[in-house]
């Protein structure tokens, strides 16, 4: 007997699994994407938690694909109770380290507009990991049918005697 396909998971069957999880109010808040190996791998990518909280509160701002955040530093701040300057070091430091790209948005005569932030450094340096994680599940999943199939029980050969 073989066993029916699984059918894979919509945009909408997950939006309302994280629903039942966290509750509507939450949901309808809003929420944030964030691939798991980058949580994973934090250690390897060189992030302690306030990067990574940096990086979580600009991917809060992160709504499509082409559009970048561009949150102020002060207003990251004040999400983070730390010191503009804080959220400056910080954001260097990222920068610096090729996982974020700040892009500046001059404005003739007058201040900056807030930057805007690039991941594709991050997307980049994370992907190998990702990779490497994928190939460790498929194989997880055929060290599992091996044994699944070496543990199915066999059908007795029947043998027919006359007397």
């Amino acid at each position: 007997m073989s066993t029916p396909p699984v059918k894979k998971a919509t945009a909408s069957d997950r939006l309302h699994e994280n629903e039942r999880k966290w509750g509507k109010a939450l949901i309808d808040a809003g929420w944030t994407a964030m691939p798991n190996i980058i949580l994973k791998r934090q250690k390897q990518l060189g992030l302690d938690p306030l990067d990574l909280n940096i990086i979580l509160h600009l991917m809060s701002y992160w709504w499509k694909a082409g559009e970048l955040p561009y949150p102020s530093k002060k207003t990251l701040a004040k999400l983070m109770s730390v010191d503009e300057s804080t959220i400056r070091r910080r954001i260097a430091k990222l920068e610096a380290g090729g996982l974020i790209k700040r892009i500046i948005r001059p404005v003739e005569g007058d201040r900056h507009k807030p930057n805007l932030y690039d991941f594709s450094g991050l997307i980049k340096e994370v992907t190998p990991f990702a990779e490497e994680e994928l190939r460790e599940i498929e194989a997880a999943k055929q060290q599992k049918a091996a044994r699944e199939s070496r543990m199915r029980p066999k059908k007795p050969a029947l043998t027919v005697v006359e007397k």
